[in-house]
């Protein structure tokens, strides 16, 4: 299990560094991005995309059953995290409105080491 979450770091540093170097700034679906020195990740936590997943099946399941698509109800996240990489912005150079690092779930100030990639939050949301 280890060598497969060391490989799936190295891949995500690639992407982030490859955004980086090319000095676009850039948007993640998920934290660990961020984590490995992406800009900004939006979108529901992990748990909330696991039980939409799950909703899922039985949307299929309706269907097949014949209910007509056009009227199940789209279903959203109940919440959303934002998390900020202020030591990419620096590198880019872009300056994050005070407003949007108040929203943020999670900013990072430094980046972090490879071992606690998935660690906690280096800064709870106020």
């Amino acid at each position: 299990m280890r060598a497969s979450s060391e490989y799936v770091h190295r891949a995500l540093e690639r992407v982030a560094g490859s955004a980086l170097s090319r000095r676009l700034p850039s948007a993640y679906p998920g934290p660990e991005f961020v984590d490995a020195g992406g800009l900004l990740s939006g979108g529901a936590p992990r748990d909330d995309l696991r039980s939409l997943f799950f909703r899922s099946a039985e949307y299929v399941d309706r269907i097949l059953r014949g209910a007509k698509p056009g009227e199940l109800p789209v279903e959203q996240p109940k919440r959303y995290e934002m998390t900020i990489n202020l030591k990419t912005a620096d590198a880019l150079p872009l300056s994050v409105p005070q407003s949007v690092l108040l929203r943020a779930d999670r900013v990072i100030h430094q980046m972090i080491e490879k071992s606690a990639a998935l660690s906690q939050p280096s800064h709870p949301r106020p």
